[in-house]
């Protein structure tokens, strides 16, 4: 297992930010949207998203080392939050950043230490927007019991227990898990949701219908 060195940087302090469900403009990659796509085949090339750069929103430096990964499955979470259509994509990942860079107390009373970096590497937020988060290199975090070692961690804004995904994040999702199944040759049989590794309501009842759909969609 190899880490990445501990970067000269110190730990920001804790700040309102987005508390995702693990506690919890600039130039954009080629653009592609999916409705009712076919599979993907294992040699057709599947376009890639519009996906906001680290540097776009202006990520820090991680604080702490991270562990290597090799991606083999790919897991949806929600932030387990309200979502904030008013605020941008840059300002919440800069909030999710800060948030996860310090140390915080859950809501059953545990203390998380501070995280190395945001602990999704993917983030779609109400407007369909995609967001690069922790570099998909390093295995993502979790405050729950499973391991997210070789998982792709793509996390949808809202708390669907309540809320009602949008259409542009529904479409945005499957775009992202079609090409990054494509890209990681990811079976269809690795796609799963937080709560199929873990005792956690994530990604809540009313984003897990879409799950066959991204399974049928892949393929294979």
């Amino acid at each position: 297992m190899s880490t990445r060195p501990l970067p000269t940087i110190a730990l920001c302090s804790l700040a309102l930010a987005l508390a995702g469900c693990a506690p919890r403009p600039a130039a954009l990659h080629p653009a592609s949207a999916v409705e009712a796509a076919p599979a993907a085949s294992a040699t057709a090339p599947v376009p890639a998203p519009e996906i906001l750069p680290r540097a776009a929103w202006g990520a820090r430096e991680p604080v702490l080392p991270m562990k290597t990964h090799t991606i083999d499955h790919i897991t949806i979470h929600h932030t387990g939050e309200p979502s904030h259509p008013e605020r941008t994509i840059e300002d919440k990942l800069r909030g999710l950043q800060k948030f996860s860079q310090a140390p915080a107390t859950l809501e059953d009373g545990r203390v998380r230490d501070p995280w190395p970096d945001v602990p999704y590497h993917y983030y779609i937020d109400t407007a369909g927007r995609i967001a690069e988060g922790r570099e998909i290199a390093y295995a993502g975090d979790t405050n729950t019991t499973y391991d997210p070692t070789g998982h792709l961690l793509i996390v949808v804004e809202g708390n669907f227990e309540n809320e009602q995904p949008t259409a542009a994040q529904l479409e945005s999702l499957r775009s992202l898990v079609r090409w990054a199944a494509w890209k990681w040759h990811v079976p269809a049989s690795a796609i799963g949701k937080h709560n199929d590794y873990a005792v956690t309501l994530c990604p809540g009842k009313n984003l897990t219908p879409e799950l066959p759909r991204l399974r049928a969609m892949v393929g294979g």
